[in-house]
């Protein structure tokens, strides 16, 4: 075996092992993603969002029913490929809401500001859940565990329509997420 050849053997092994450690770095991201109540409903859709050539998060919905109409409970899990500031996320949740036709009422405002409490900066690789309760109510979660509830049916109605209305922005991405063969 000549010098050349081992060097481009262990270049190619250290590569591989690179990939593989890479790998692991990926499951233990994952790992935060957990939230049982979660686990324990039936994949609806999954997709991919990506603005420009920057891919943004992996979204997953479960029902309790694996079928988007007719659900009784609805959860939704945002797995961020990218770190975006909370601040962000609440102003970018109000500008959907706004470009869906939903009108911020003081009510929505008030919403808002419980979501600048409650959701922390996420990093690469962190969940934000949403679970929606037996009353409607969204419960959050996060890397670290429970994030908050807010208690109202209505606003986890308006949030989720955010992914999930028939005029939500990403029209792909919102097929892929209810389970439309396309």
């Amino acid at each position: 075996m000549t010098k050349s050849f081992r060097l481009y053997i262990h270049k190619g092994l250290v590569a591989t092992l690179a990939l593989v450690l890479g790998g692991f770095n990926f499951v233990a991201a994952a790992q935060q993603c957990t939230v049982d109540a979660f686990e324990n409903l039936q994949k609806v859709g999954e997709t991919r969002l990506s603005v420009w050539f920057w891919d943004v998060y992996d979204a997953e919905l479960r029902t309790d029913t694996g079928a988007f109409e007719n659900a009784e409970q609805r959860a939704l899990q945002l797995s961020y490929l990218r770190d975006i500031q909370a601040k962000d996320l609440v102003e970018t949740t109000a500008e959907e809401w706004q470009r869906l036709g939903i009108t911020l009422s003081a009510e929505h405002e008030q919403w808002l500001q419980e979501l600048r409490k409650m959701w922390p900066n996420v990093t690469e690789g962190d969940c934000i859940t949403l679970l929606e309760t037996e009353q409607g109510h969204a419960k959050f979660y996060g890397p670290k565990g429970e994030l908050g509830e807010i208690a109202s049916a209505q606003f986890t109605d308006d949030f989720l329509a955010i992914w999930l209305d028939e005029n939500s922005r990403f029209k792909k991405e919102r097929n892929q997420l209810i389970g439309v063969q396309q």
